[in-house]
């Protein structure tokens, strides 16, 4: 068990299946508590079932990252369950393959809102209470696709690369505070997400997750601000 999680309380959003799930248990097997968001209960609760069974607390939990209203009913409910959060992994996300002229304003609107908006919601509302207790770490799962231009994704391209500055906006604020924030960008990864993508996975959700628990458990401060790519 790393010692830096041991009593420490984590959310993960979009944990019901691939990275967010993996990323949920890692951090649970790393001694974390572990709050779990899912757009459905069924998702949410089986993860929850999983990291209870590794000895941990957990809580699930349905929210839709891009409604403020629905992120101000996630962070209530935690800090009458579970009492805070010193460890966010913005996972929820979304994704719409269409060419430009086809992609509808509201297809592209959601992936803006879901990718990245609803990370500065959880954000902004946490970050105040890790400054004040001089310790956060805050992981924002981006993609490869936040470094180029792809085809038919000019949604969630927008979405990512808007995450990468974000991250690197929010790290620069934070720097000193003793709140690390980070990004893991990667490739390929065995999820229902890649499904008819045409790439190959080349690694595992669990691989990615290892990457988002090393940040959260044991990277050096001097890490903050690093959008951490992992190609498999």
């Amino acid at each position: 068990m790393s010692a830096a999680l041991a009593g420490k309380v984590a959310l993960v959003t979009g944990a019901s299946r691939g990275i967010g799930r993996a990323a949920a248990l890692s951090l649970a097997r790393a001694g974390a508590d572990v709050v779990v968001t899912a757009t459905s209960d069924h998702g949410a609760d089986e993860t929850a079932r999983a990291i209870t069974a590794l000895k941990r607390r957990a809580l699930a939990a349905t929210c839709d990252v891009s409604d403020s209203h629905s992120v101000d009913a996630l962070i209530s409910r935690i800090h009458k369950g579970l009492g805070r959060v010193d460890v966010l992994v913005n996972n929820a996300a979304t994704i719409h393959r269409a060419s430009l002229v086809e992609t509808q304003d509201a297809e592209f609107d959601r992936q803006i809102r879901v990718n990245l908006v609803g990370a500065f919601y959880l954000i902004r509302r946490l970050v105040p209470s890790m400054v004040e207790r001089g310790w956060g770490r805050i992981v924002n799962v981006s993609s490869i696709s936040g470094t180029v231009g792809t085809p038919k994704l000019a949604g969630y391209c927008a979405s990512k690369w808007g995450l990468n500055g974000l991250t690197k906006s929010v790290a620069a604020e934070l720097n000193g505070s003793g709140v690390l924030v980070c990004a893991v960008l990667p490739g390929s990864v065995e999820t229902d997400m890649l499904k008819g993508s045409g790439f190959e996975p080349k690694m595992s959700a669990e691989d990615v997750a290892g990457v988002i628990c090393y940040l959260c458990a044991d990277a050096p401060m001097v890490m903050t601000g690093s959008l951490v790519e992992v190609f498999g």
